[in-house]
């Protein structure tokens, strides 16, 4: 299942020795509610080998502002607290999982 971050939680997640991948999203975007269940997916299916995350922009607006999310869903990847790929609106499964493995 993936975690929920916050505004308080988000440094110590994203510098994790592992990727994470950090969907951004709003409880009244549709399109969100459609990526939902494929970002519960990668995260069950990367279990152990990345960390995946949700951040409710709403909830969390310093997160939002600091990363410059203006349109959701965006999937930030990180790896070493750092910004290695970017996804704005729904993409396939295969498409995330592939970006996410690409840094394992």
């Amino acid at each position: 299942m993936a975690l929920e971050i916050t505004d308080s939680t988000f440094s110590e997640i994203i510098n994790s020795d592992k990727p994470v991948l950090v969907d951004f999203w709003a409880t009244w975007c549709g399109p969100c509610r459609m990526l939902g269940p494929i970002i519960e997916e990668i995260a069950t299916d990367f279990e152990g080998k990345a960390v995946v995350g949700k951040v409710d922009v709403d909830n969390n607006q310093q997160i939002s502002m600091e990363f410059g999310i203006r349109n959701i869903p965006t999937v930030l990847i990180f790896k070493n607290g750092e910004v290695v790929d970017k996804l704005v609106g729904v993409s396939p499964k295969e498409v995330i999982a592939q970006k996410l493995s690409a840094h394992l």
